[in-house]
């Protein structure tokens, strides 16, 4: 459904700007990200990781790993948001989406690194993940979070969202967004473009 040849993800790269200044860039996982992107889970701290995948767990297993870095399979992404230290690109925080059968719901799940937050990344790239949403024509985004998960759901209030419960975890709250831009309203110039680029391919 997205129209995007797996070997053009590459060029779908986003330069955000965070509340200092700093540039943030938003693009999607490659293989060769694998080892990055593992050290990157294993220095969030216990209670981050925790809250990203709803339990415990230190590292990515293989097959979970697998899975991020092998993007658009079944309509499923991996993003990471990254920063330039030192001249070296380091990621700071990432998101893994997919969307639904009805092709008009895109569900979502993210993690900003523990040194990172409240510096605007997760706002940044919550609102890049809105974009991405639009592109493709889905008006529903939503996600789950443990209800102890206080940070992801100020995120998810600040963005937007309403909350309600999750119908299967009681130990869960999902957050929900309905959103019908039109590919010339989507903030993001990239996105916007990807937008009016897939509006022609269906018309033909």
């Amino acid at each position: 459904m997205t129209a995007l040849r797996l070997d053009d993800l590459r060029h779908h790269s986003d330069i955000l700007r965070l509340r200092s200044g700093k540039s943030l860039t938003v693009r999607f996982l490659e293989p060769a990200d694998a080892e990055a992107l593992q050290a990157y889970f294993r220095a969030l701290t216990t209670g981050s990781r925790y809250n990203r995948f709803l339990g415990a767990m230190s590292e990515l297993p293989h097959n979970l790993l697998a899975d991020f870095i092998h993007v658009g399979e079944g309509d499923r992404f991996s993003v990471i948001a990254t920063v330039a230290i030192d001249g070296h690109e380091t990621i700071v925080g990432e998101a893994r989406y997919a969307f639904g059968p009805d092709k008009d719901s895109f569900e979502f799940g993210l993690s900003i690194d523990d040194r990172w937050q409240g510096q605007g990344v997760g706002a940044a790239l919550m609102r890049n993940l809105e974009c991405r949403a639009a592109a493709f024509g889905a008006t529903r985004l939503f996600g789950d979070t443990l209800r102890s998960n206080t940070a992801m759901i100020a995120l998810a209030r600040k963005s937007g969202f309403d909350f309600t419960s999750n119908p299967d975890d009681w130990k869960l709250v999902r957050f929900e967004k309905h959103s019908g831009l039109a590919p010339k309203e989507i903030p993001c110039a990239s996105w916007r473009l990807a937008a009016e680029q897939i509006s022609l391919h269906a018309a033909v």
